[in-house]
């Protein structure tokens, strides 16, 4: 039995993949081919995964021609219960040696706990690789997990998308496996319209030159390197700049396989607009990357990458702009159609937009986070003028909410708010405040920085987390589908960074009380009891304020003992 190392490449081919779901996709193959290999004693001297949007690929370097020997070891009876008072062996003895094939002689004796055991130890001999990895790949395979995976034709099985190719080489030799109907051979498949659909490898090593030969990059760093490198040269041609998107660059390397930056244009008048209802169409409909002029202002110019190569730019970059024409056309009418609009009107219209069914209309959530935010800004101190202001910002905050933009665009609620209550006249503040109550929106996102923001974003996450702590939905293990989560770490994010002297166990029962007020008839007598819901939300907050003490460096024993101390139960004047 030879015990040659030889390279491993397996491919899975697929119909297109989203490319949002790749690359948790490359991190669980990564995962589940290491530890499938140590757990089958196959040693190799390194592996990669590989992904476009028409494959995943691993490739195994210098893997052993054959599984480890394994040495097995079972304990079985006692000294004592082996041998009677003659030394003959006992049935108890028999009955174990005949389990296991041995005689007694063969039999080791071994100390544990103080008493003497009898065990069988057994080396099995290892197994060739090319037996041992059909059920190995075929296991990782039918292990791995996706947010929406499917089934096609007659199969029963469940893939991320149709699996209809398949390539599994070890060495020169095809691995003799099957998944999915597909059964394993040494033909890949290049680009869609530009490669061949039948690309024989005689070895591992062909795979990624011969894929490039035909208009397939696999390797994702390398795709990833050559596109930020095209369009960085795309911007300079234009005499502009782009600033760094990870997001939306991770997004394009996992849309293509062979990349080919190119630039179009619109209409300067859209630059009217304010920038983000510029920006949103480009790159959330369209994967466009905007480009700025050195004083930060938006050009009219966009940048974008084909899946493809030079060939006819000019007819793609038109096409790209007829599309974003479009867009931006949409978006500009609805920007003027809503300044038409008052926003008390769009206020009031949200009465007929429900917030939850057991929680009432997001018109009531208005009027609940206006009181609360009245209260923590009582609490805190605030002015007159501050009051005034976080009054209306709070009364404001959600009105865009009832927008044509925020209707197309979602992701600009808050935002597209400012610029409405800027030009409806209302004081900076207040405009800055709409805006602001949102955030933080994700880990490491701005604060809220005005003392009108800080009020309306503590009253609306509070809100949010009485409301439905009160009927009960608690966030349980990965589950939390109205992002109670984060609105708690937005909360104690914000009373650490402004410091603030806030007795949030004396603020949430006004929270509740409120809540309470609005649920509907058929949920109140099902709400949780008062001292059980609060502290339920205490200890929901002292857990994010755990995990915000232990992000900033503090060592487990203190964070402990702030825990203890219930620090959240007085006073909190900040993490620092």
């Amino acid at each position: 039995m030879t015990a040659e190392r030889r390279d491993l490449l397996w491919e899975i081919g697929m119909e297109e993949v989203p490319a949002r779901f790749i690359p948790a996709a490359v991190k669980q193959l990564a995962a589940a081919a290491g530890e499938a290999l140590r757990e089958a004693g196959l040693a190799h001297e390194g592996l990669r995964v590989y992904a476009t949007p028409r494959r995943l690929t691993l490739l195994v370097n210098g893997l052993s021609g054959t599984t480890a020997d394994k040495e097995t070891e079972q304990r079985g009876p006692s000294r004592k219960a082996a041998y009677d008072e003659n030394g003959a062996p006992t049935r108890a003895l028999l009955g174990f040696c005949k389990s296991q094939g041995l005689d007694p002689q063969d039999l080791i004796e071994r100390e544990v706990n103080g008493n003497l055991y009898l065990f069988a130890c057994k080396r099995s001999p290892g197994q060739p690789a090319l037996q041992v990895l059909p059920d190995l790949l075929r296991g990782i395979a039918e292990g791995l997990s996706f947010p929406k995976p499917m089934r096609w034709g007659y199969q029963t099985r469940r893939f991320v998308r149709p699996v209809r190719w398949m390539v599994a080489l070890f060495g020169q030799e095809v691995v003799d496996l099957e998944f999915a109907g597909i059964h394993a051979d040494r033909f890949s498949r290049g680009h869609r319209l530009l490669g061949s659909d039948h690309i024989e490898l005689a070895e591992p090593a062909e795979y990624l030159p011969k894929l490039r030969e035909n208009y397939v990059i696999c390797d994702q760093d390398e795709r990833r390197a050559l596109c930020w490198q095209q369009i960085l040269a795309e911007a300079d041609r234009l005499g502009g700049h782009v600033e760094e998107d990870e997001e939306l660059l991770t997004e394009v390397t996992y849309l293509l396989e062979y990349p080919t930056a190119l630039s179009g244009h619109f209409e300067e008048k859209y630059l009217a607009m304010p920038q983000e209802l510029v920006i949103t169409p480009m790159r959330e409909h369209q994967r466009y990357f905007p480009v700025y002029a050195a004083d930060g202002s938006l050009l009219p110019r966009f940048i974008t990458v084909r899946n493809g190569n030079s060939r006819f730019l000019a007819t793609v970059a038109e096409g790209n702009e007829k599309v974003l024409r479009a867009r931006l056309a949409d978006a500009e009418f609805f920007y003027h159609e809503d300044l038409a609009d008052r926003m008390e009107d769009k206020v009031e219209e949200l009465s007929q937009v429900v917030f939850h069914e057991k929680l009432g209309t997001m018109r009531q959530k208005v009027a609940r986070m206006v009181k609360l935010a009245e209260e923590i800004g009582h609490r805190l101190g605030y002015t007159a003028e501050e009051m005034a202001q976080v009054q209306r910002a709070a009364y404001l905050a959600k009105a865009d909410l009832g927008s044509r933009v925020v209707y197309e665009f979602p992701e600009l609620q808050g935002i597209i708010g400012e610029y409405y209550a800027k030009a409806a006249g209302e004081d900076p503040v207040v405009a800055q405040a709409i805006r602001e109550h949102y955030l933080p929106r994700f880990a490491g996102d701005a604060l809220p920085e005005t003392k009108a923001g800080v009020a309306v974003a503590l009253a609306d996450k509070l809100d949010s987390i009485c409301g439905f702590f009160a009927i009960g939905m608690v966030p349980s293990g990965s589950q939390d589908p109205y992002a109670l989560r984060r609105a708690a770490a937005g909360c104690v994010q914000i009373i650490d960074a402004h410091a603030l002297r806030l007795p949030l166990r004396e603020l949430l029962p006004v929270a509740f009380a409120l809540v309470e007020a609005d649920v509907s008839s058929a949920a109140k007598q099902n709400l949780l009891a008062a001292e059980e819901r609060l502290e339920l939300a205490v200890r929901f907050l002292q857990q994010r304020l755990a995990n915000l003490l232990a992000e900033k460096g503090v060592e487990y024993d203190i964070v402990n003992a702030v825990e203890q101390i219930c620090i959240l139960q007085a006073e909190f004047y900040g993490a620092a």
